[in-house]
Parts: C-alpha cells; sequence; structure tokens
C-alpha cells in the first residue's frame, strides 16, 4: 500500500511553483501520475484525483476490519438496481451507507426512515464523489442487533474454552431404554414429538421435564430442568425442544447457563429449537442438533417399520439357512444309511457264502470222485481188455486203488475241515455268539428296536435272549 503522506503533494490542475503552464508540466500517465514536464521538479510526484481516492478507499479498507454501526435511518432510496442507499446519523454525526442487492436478499424486517438499526459494514470511499461510506453487509432493528451481538460473542467465548468441540459429542443410543423430554407441557413441540414417536416406536416410554421455554428467568427454568433429568438418572437420551419464534423468543436457548447445562449432562442431548434457520447457542453445546422438534424426536427413536422389516428379513434369511442346514443333514444320513449295513445283513451274507462254498467244495469233492471211478473203470476195463492176470498186475491195481482212496480221503479231510473253520468264523458273528454274552434283541410288534425315541412309556416290548424270550412294559423313555 502507498503512504502518500509523507510527501510533498501537487494536485492536477494547481500551478505549480516554476510558473509554467499546462506543456511544461506535461500530461497524466496511465497510472493516474503526472508526467513531469520540462518545470516540474524531478522529486515531485503529482496524484490524480482518481488516484487519491483509490488509495485512501484502500486505507480505510485495510485499517477497519467488519464493524457494527447504530444509528437512526434516514434519506432511505430503494433505486431500481435493487440496492439501497441510506443515511445512518445519530445527535452528533450522519454517514452514507450503501447495501447492495445481494445483501438485502438476507433482510428479516423492511428498513423504514426514522428506524434504529445497527448495520455490520465495511469501512470505504465511493471513488467518483470522494464520499466517506459505509458498505453495509447485514442490517437488523437495533434490539435484535444487540442481541445478536450478546449471542455472537458468548458463541465466540465458549468456543474458545472448548464447550463446543466434537471431541465432546456422544453417539446416541441406537435403541433408548427411556427418553426424556424438557419442553413447555402445552406448548406445540411436545405434541410434534408425542406424535412422532407414536408414530415411530410407541413402545419407547418418555418422561417430560416441564419448564418454560421463553421469557424472564425461562433459561434459569430450562437449566433447572435438564440438571434434574441428570440427577434422576431415569432416562439415557434428552431432548431439548421448542417451536419457532424470533430471536427474543428463543433467547433462553442462548443463555450460558443453558450451555453449560446441557454440555455437563451424563447423557446425550439432542436439541430441536425453532426452525432449520434458527441455530442457539445450546444447538452448539448439545450432542446432536436437530432443525425442529418433529426431527429431533425422528433422530431420537428407533423405527418400527423398519425394524419390522429388517426382523423380518433376518428371519426370512434363518428359516432359509435352518432348511438348508436341514437338508444338508438328511441327505448325509441317509448316505451314512446307505452305507451302514445292519449286522443281520451282514451275518447272512456270510452264511450265504459258507453255504455256497460248501455246495462248490462238495461238487469239486463228486467231481473228483467220479473221475476216479471212472479211472478205475478204465483201468478195469483195460485190464479185463488185455487179460491181465498176473498176480504182479494185480498188485499194482490194488496200490493205485489204495493210492486213490488215500488221495480221495486226504482231499476229503481238508475241504472237510475248511468247512468246519467256516462254520466256525459264522458262529463267532452269530447273534446267538452275541446274546450269548448277555446282549438282548429288543422287538416291538415284531419290529427290531433300534431308537428308544420310536418307543413310549407303557408299550409292551420283547425282549430275545440268548436262551428264552422276556415280555417287558416301558416305563420310561430317554432318547439319546
Amino acid at each position: 500500500m502507498h503512504a502518500p503522506f509523507d510527501r510533498d503533494f501537487a494536485l492536477p490542475g494547481s500551478a505549480p511553483s516554476t510558473g509554467a503552464g499546462p506543456e511544461a508540466r506535461g500530461g497524466a500517465d496511465t497510472a493516474g501520475r503526472i508526467r513531469p514536464g520540462a518545470g516540474t521538479a524531478p522529486n515531485r510526484e503529482i496524484f490524480t484525483v482518481a488516484r487519491l481516492n483509490d488509495e485512501v478507499a484502500r486505507l480505510l479498507e485495510d485499517s477497519f476490519p467488519l464493524i457494527w454501526v447504530e444509528g437512526e435511518l434516514s434519506n432511505l432510496a430503494r433505486p431500481r438496481s435493487g440496492h439501497m442507499y441510506f443515511t445512518l446519523k445519530d445527535a452528533r454525526a450522519q454517514v452514507r451507507c450503501a447495501l447492495f442487492r445481494s445483501s438485502r436478499g438476507r433482510l428479516r424486517f423492511e428498513p423504514r426512515d426514522g428506524m434504529q438499526v445497527i448495520a455490520r459494514a465495511r469501512v470505504g470511499l465511493y471513488g467518483p464523489r470522494g464520499e466517506f461510506q459505509l458498505v453495509v453487509q447485514e442490517l437488523e432493528p437495533a434490539g435484535e442487533g444487540a442481541l445478536r451481538i450478546a449471542y455472537e460473542r458468548l458463541r465466540l467465548r465458549l468456543q474458545g474454552e472448548g464447550l463446543f468441540d466434537a471431541a465432546h459429542k456422544r453417539p446416541l443410543p441406537a435403541f433408548p431404554r427411556q427418553l426424556g423430554v424438557v419442553t413447555s407441557p402445552t406448548g406445540a413441540a411436545v405434541r410434534d414429538v408425542l406424535k412422532v414417536l407414536a408414530r415411530r416406536f410407541p413402545a419407547l416410554p418418555i418422561v417430560i421435564y416441564p419448564t418454560r421455554v421463553q421469557g424472564e428467568g425461562a433459561g434459569d427454568e430450562i437449566a433447572d430442568a435438564i440438571e434434574n433429568a441428570a440427577r434422576r438418572a431415569e432416562c439415557d437420551l434428552l431432548l431439548v425442544v421448542r417451536g419457532g419464534g424470533s430471536l427474543e423468543d428463543l433467547w433462553a436457548f442462548n443463555e450460558e447457563r443453558v450451555a453449560r447445562a446441557i454440555r455437563a449432562c451424563p447423557v446425550p442431548v439432542v436439541t430441536g429449537v425453532g426452525h432449520e434457520s434458527d441455530v442457539t447457542i445450546a444447538d452448539f453445546a448439545a450432542d446432536e442438533r436437530a432443525p425442529t422438534p418433529s426431527a429431533a424426536a425422528e433422530r431420537a427413536s428407533p423405527n418400527r417399520t423398519e425394524l419390522v422389516e429388517r426382523l423380518a428379513a433376518v428371519y426370512g434369511r434363518a428359516r432359509r439357512a435352518a432348511a438348508a442346514g436341514a437338508e444338508r443333514r438328511r441327505s448325509a444320513l441317509e448316505l451314512q444309511g446307505r452305507r451302514l449295513r445292519h449286522p443281520r445283513l451282514r451275518i447272512e451274507n456270510l452264511t450265504q457264502r459258507a453255504d455256497e462254498l460248501g455246495r462248490r467244495a462238495g461238487a469239486a469233492f463228486e467231481r473228483r470222485l467220479e473221475e476216479a471211478r471212472r479211472r478205475k473203470t478204465l483201468l478195469v476195463h483195460r485190464l479185463e481188455r488185455n487179460r491181465l492176470a498176473t498176480r504182479e498186475h494185480r498188485t499194482t491195481l490194488e496200490a493205485l486203488a489204495a493210492r486213490g482212496r488215500a488221495a480221495i480221503g486226504g482231499r476229503w479231510e481238508r475241504e472237510s475241515a475248511r468247512v468246519r473253520e467256516l462254520a466256525r468264523a459264522l458262529h463267532a458273528v452269530s447273534p446267538d455268539r452275541t446274546l450269548e454274552r448277555g446282549y438282548a434283541i429288543i422287538y416291538r410288534d415284531g419290529d427290531i428296536v433300534r431308537d428308544a425315541g420310536a418307543v413310549e412309556a407303557g408299550e409292551t416290548i420283547t425282549a430275545r435272549l440268548a436262551r428264552g424270550r422276556l415280555a417287558a412294559t416301558v416305563t420310561s423313555s430317554e432318547p439319546d
């Protein structure tokens, strides 16, 4: 920024000290400086009026932050451009002001001449006329403006203390056991909250902590109600709500004691104060802020319809999983049942195999015996044909016959011993052998009983023992 006030100035159009005319002085360049002529002192910088006003405007803008100014409206003008021009005055002075269209759209009231207002403005200079002016950003009635200033000061102070830090915010319980509501018992807010809770989750118990929500002393009553809820410790979530209103109506929720009571409450707090555009100090201190009381009730309560749908989905998945598991187990049991054979079938198969082996052994023996007979007959026929009558031949024939009989007898003994061995093996796995060891086979109506669950108390059963049978009545059944 330029600092021209420590130099010697010569304004454009004034006579220079040399007395030279305009041709000697030279003309102005594009930057607003005067080009020195032949009679101009080389160390002298000459400003144009436009450049001077620009420098002063920048100096003012850089020296002053946004400021609040209170005064009375006068000379109010509303041209077609949408901007607004007026004068702020008090008993001793006045200042010109400009409120541009972009800021005018944020006004919450209609300005009138003679109205006492507070303006938040930027200090500046209107260059074309060289007039000192304020460029207004916000404009409020004087009473509300004072409240707004107090609100901003308290917010910044508590924020500096860390009261609003996100690290202090606590998560809300998904399924609160009991819900507390700090509000007026006769206002529209409590009716809206109860209506929403009845629709979303009617089984949720509610405790109302009654208090005034506006007027002198309402802030202390709200803080007392919050502290009372904290002492009673009967709720695990607290709503602090009220309906809409002006800044003055909502001021009880901008008091420091309410903010500190919310922050000190041992359970999470949800605020729903006014409308969506209303943000109070209590909203900054709360664990969560809702735009309206109804929205606060929705945020604090589970949705019954969604829960039912989720439970139905989970139940459906569980049923499908259980059915699939049962089908897998049934298939596995069927497979094991096909693989598992009853001992009786095994014994029957072994008996059949032993009978088959016996038949095959007898048939083989008969075939060999028949062959020996044929050979003997052939030999006899040969002897008869050759008329072998000598003793030596008869001795040889008898020896051969004896050897044949001995061979056949030995084979018979071996096959008989094998059959006896198979019979002994068969006897070892026979049910009779198992019964001999003290076991019994249980029948009901002629069918073998394999599962205790298939027999009920009071039914008659038959027990087959190694020797004889027993009839018995079931006194109790204990399935495995």
